[in-house]
């Protein structure tokens, strides 16, 4: 079976780098004052920085279910047989619950993982799921081994105000409040 392993930007792992690491990465979407801008096509970490800092309204969505779809039918034109799916956290978005319930119409050939990473853990699992489809492991069993370790990683975050994760609904008013 040729596994293919697909993840999100929120990996960092933006189109150019997954295409030289054999990997398939979907653009997370940022709407910035009303505009959908999609990381590494048309937004770079510096302008995503340069309008939270500016002021500007800054949002986080997850892709669409056609962006989505649209992805793994592309994966399977170019000859895979199945797809672990990787996104971000499913404690952080609705991305993994969406791409589950998608996954339903595919009979078992994508695996949507949830090994609940964001960021450079997300990055980690993401490569030690290329090298296991290179060694022949099945999606399915990528996905338990993901989630299995789920728990055994952490990630720590500062912040120098809490302003920016009260917007994007990451923390309550209250919990902003009391810093």
């Amino acid at each position: 079976m040729k596994t293919a392993v697909m993840t999100d930007s929120n990996s960092g792992i933006m189109k150019d780098e997954a295409e030289k690491l054999g990997i398939f990465s979907l653009p997370m979407p940022v709407i910035i004052d009303g505009a959908t801008c999609y990381e590494g096509v048309d937004l770079t970490q510096e302008m995503f920085y340069a309008s939270l800092t500016g002021g500007k309204d800054v949002t986080t969505s997850q892709p669409s279910p056609g962006e989505v779809i649209g992805m793994w039918d592309e994966i399977f034109e170019a000859g895979y047989d199945e797809i672990v799916h990787i996104p971000m956290s499913g404690s952080l978005s609705n991305s993994y619950e969406s791409a589950a319930a998608l996954a339903a119409d595919y009979d078992g050939k994508v695996q949507v993982a949830d090994n609940r990473r964001i960021s450079v853990t997300l990055r980690e699992s993401v490569l030690e799921a290329k090298e296991l489809a290179d060694k022949g492991v099945s999606a399915q069993e990528i996905k338990e081994e993901l989630e299995r370790r789920a728990y055994e990683s952490s990630i720590y975050i500062t912040v120098d105000t809490l302003e920016y994760l009260k917007k994007g609904g990451r923390v309550t008013p209250a919990g902003a409040a009391l810093g």
